[in-house]
């Protein structure tokens, strides 16, 4: 169909609606002060109110990006060389592997999504100078990758709905893997679209692999990955990075949450302050008007139809290179694809509490005027610049939310977005003046070459440097190691950085080749970071009740770095030493104000009830798991002899039930007092049209502790379908305003715990009352 611009100017226009634009605050510290500058817009026009959906070429749309003054993009590879890139990983050499999503979205149905035809691209830079001239398909015919990882030689792969990872090789150098063998098997298919399954594959500097989504991490050990349990589950979707101290950053883009899981380890537990970031963050700020949301028309701007809030927040990296302005190293980058820009926030760590702040107000760092730029992923280079993946497409959006009837779909359609497909970019950041660094060569050079590598000023090359240490597993090099841990100047004479040092230490933690000795001169080191780390390995002792190391960790309780505090209070909270006890206790009394801490403890807790009663009780509070527990003993002695034990009914000779089901019964998540008013009087007539044989008998002779924690359990266990149209399938499409469906909101509003003070009114308020209810009784207004 031709597309004509004047009516998509209208429909632009009709789509305005009312939205209070959030304001900025001022930013107070030095390096927000030095952030919160105006990103002039010197490459493109300030603003767009009416973008062409046409699909520009990789020229046309390097001349489409505003970004800072001394920026400027780069174009390192693009289509036909490849076409809808995901994700990509650098080896030792800097070879760089593409994983494509071949089959994604090629129409507005989706249409043969899960056929196995994508691919992942080797791509070669010969000639250094930053673009990709040698290719070939690494493998293809491969179901929607979505995880890789380079280790060695070997690339690590995990595809769209399963759990297993398989190691692929290339053996005699022509650029197409040859060996494949499995590292990681769960051997059943993994649920959900996919949007809502795992990425990652982030080698952490603590020598772990972590992933969203699914509750575990992984240890590469002998060439296989050793699995590790998170109790509390993992966090995030699309996306996941570490910055130089080993703090995992994951996003949401499904719960519109830009930046989640970055105050703590998934190890122990979840922690989330409701302020670590404000609400004026999740704002965002294109440069075009963005009518393909799936949000509806309350995600758009009044005056200019721009998307207002994060709702596809994807591809977060902290920048840890060497060739950009030293003000950006350590800042959070995450994409947001539906508005077309990239968030640049600065972390603030507030006495060991981390917030982000947008660097620029009410502007982003990178925006494009292009429709089809879809950032997916970001990156630190080997050359110490910014890489990005641009998927460069018309329909970003996974078809569950452009079915027939859905918001977004004629919104696409009316626009020919979804004619936009197999395309794909990858551009690298580089400034004004400052020459990408060269490329690596790790794969070819001896492990004492690699030592010096730790010491780097590209976070790229000190990561890679450690991993590849590790897996050679060469011990040969734990003297220069410990050297350059302890902070005692190389060959070079160069006294190392906190930084090379931090990585010598976690190498040698890789290399199992960590001591005592070690750790406890860097708890008692200058640099916090240093000593945070050592407690942080000091673990491994703790857990076979080493008093000698507890002893000295004692010494850190008043450590003037609440990051050491921190991970103390982590540390030592699984101890089996008494005195390892009183010492979490102490730190905890001694920082009862520190939000940190407390938040930590919290988390600590609530991790433990799910070590003991598994992650859905383990995540209520005290209190009410305490109802439910006692409610679920008193039900299963007493009730399920009538209502069975799974809440469906008893059936009496096989032909009828001698109590009614409470599973899916509506007064299950109706009115308490109507649940509470039958536990004191009974029950006697039909229910729901059927005639019981039995009567349910007045329980008014227990007190009201133990009705509310009956009614606790019931509504807990069986509330959650009661009464609830089953979860919208994935096939079922939003509501065209964008909202919740009401249904959804009412389980998620559910509460489902009844307090003994609720009884205790309805017991009084109906004192009088001798005979049973019936449900006519119950159902009269005013009762």
């Amino acid at each position: 169909m031709k597309r004509k611009l004047p009516i998509v100017s209208l429909i632009a226009f009709s789509m305005l609606v009312v939205t209070c634009r959030v304001a900025q605050k001022t930013a107070t510290t030095a390096d927000q002060a030095i952030a919160q500058q105006a990103a002039p817009p010197d490459t493109v026009p300030a603003f767009t109110s009416n973008p062409s959906p046409e699909q520009l070429t990789p020229e046309q749309s390097l001349r489409s990006f505003r970004v800072p003054k001394g920026y400027h993009m780069e174009l390192v590879a693009s289509d036909p060389m490849i076409k809808e890139p995901v994700a990509i990983a650098w080896d030792g050499n800097a070879r760089m592997y593409v994983a494509e999503m071949d089959t994604y979205m090629q129409d507005v149905d989706g249409s043969n999504e899960h056929d196995p035809v994508s691919r992942i691209m080797l791509l070669e830079d010969t000639d250094n100078d930053g673009k990709m001239d040698k290719s070939s398909v690494f493998i293809d015919k491969l179901l929607l990758p979505r995880m890789i990882l380079c280790v060695n030689h070997e690339l690590l792969v995990n595809e769209t709905d399963t759990y297993d990872i398989w190691s692929y090789k290339d053996t005699n150098g022509d650029g197409v893997a040859d060996a494949k063998r499995i590292v990681y098997q769960v051997g059943k298919k993994a649920p959900g679209n996919l949007e809502h399954q795992r990425s990652g594959l982030d080698w952490n500097l603590d020598n772990w692999i972590y992933v969203t989504v699914d509750p575990v991490r992984f240890r590469y050990t002998n060439g296989m990955l050793k699995v590790d349990s998170l109790t509390s589950g993992s966090n995030g979707q699309w996306g996941l990075t570490h910055d130089n101290y080993g703090r995992l950053f994951f996003s949401r883009a499904g719960g519109e949450i830009p930046a989640s899981g970055f105050q703590i380890n998934p190890v122990y537990g979840g922690l989330e302050f409701p302020d670590q970031y404000s609400e004026e963050f999740t704002a965002v700020w294109p440069i075009i008007a963005t009518p393909d949301i799936q949000g509806g028309l309350r995600r758009l701007r009044l005056p200019d139809s721009t998307l207002n809030h994060f709702t596809a927040s994807n591809g977060q990296s902290i920048f840890r290179g060497d060739k950009l302005p030293a003000d950006l190293v350590g800042d959070y980058l995450v994409g947001e694809p539906v508005a077309r820009i990239i968030r640049r926030a600065k972390v603030i760590n507030t006495n060991g509490k981390l917030t982000l702040e947008n660097a620029y107000k009410q502007q982003e760092f990178i925006a494009s005027t292009d429709m089809n730029f879809r950032p997916v992923n970001t990156y630190t280079g080997p050359d110490g610049c910014l890489y990005i993946v641009d998927m460069n497409r018309g329909i970003i959006q996974e078809s569950q939310w452009t079915p027939k009837g859905s918001y977004l779909r004629p919104q696409i359609q009316r626009l020919g977005l979804d004619k936009n497909v197999q395309h794909g970019r990858i551009y690298r950041l580089v400034h004004d003046g400052m020459k990408p660094g060269p490329q690596p060569h790790m794969l070819d050079e001896p492990s004492n070459k690699l030592v010096t590598y730790l010491d780097h000023p590209n976070g790229w090359w000190r990561d890679n440097a450690q991993k590849q240490l590790v897996i050679l597993g060469d011990k040969s090099v734990v003297p220069a190691l410990k050297q350059l841990a302890m902070g005692q100047p190389g060959a070079s004479n160069k006294k190392p950085s906190a930084l090379g040092r931090l990585h010598a230490l976690w190498t040698l933690e890789g290399l199992d080749a960590i001591d005592k000795d070690m750790l406890f001169s860097m708890m008692t080191d200058e640099n916090p970071q240093l000593r945070r780390a050592a407690v942080w390995i000091s673990e491994r002792y703790l857990k076979q009740g080493d008093e000698q190391v507890l002893g000295k960790l004692s010494d850190l309780k008043n450590d003037p770095d609440f990051d050491v505090r921190t991970q103390l209070l982590l540390s030592t909270h699984d101890s089996k030493l008494a005195a390892g006890r009183t010492l979490n206790g102490e730190i905890m009394a001694q920082n009862a104000t520190n939000d940190m801490l407390v938040g930590v403890r919290k988390s600590q807790l609530k991790n433990d009830a799910v070590k003991t009663y598994g992650l859905r009780l383990g995540r209520l509070d005290d209190a009410d798991r305490k109802l439910v527990m006692g409610g679920a003993s008193t039900f299963k002695t007493l009730c399920a002899t009538c209502h069975g034990p799974d809440g469906k009914g008893l059936a009496v000779g096989g032909s009828s039930m001698v109590a009614p089901p409470l599973f899916g019964s509506k007064r299950i998540v109706g009115d308490k007092d109507v649940l509470i008013k039958i536990l004191l009087h009974g029950l006697h007539g039909p229910v729901d049209e059927k005639n019981y044989p039995d009567v349910m008998p007045s329980m008014a002779a227990n007190d009201d502790e133990w009705i509310a924690s009956v009614l606790s359990y019931i509504r807990y266990e069986f509330g959650y379908t009661g009464n609830f149209p089953p979860s919208p399938p994935s096939t079922t499409p939003r509501p065209a305003n964008g909202d919740v469906p009401p249904e959804v909101l009412k389980r998620r509003n559910f509460k489902p715990f009844v307090q003994a003070d609720e009884v205790k009114k309805i017991r009084q308020e109906t004192a009088g009352r001798t005979q049973a209810w019936t449900l006519a009784d119950l159902e009269k207004p005013g009762q």
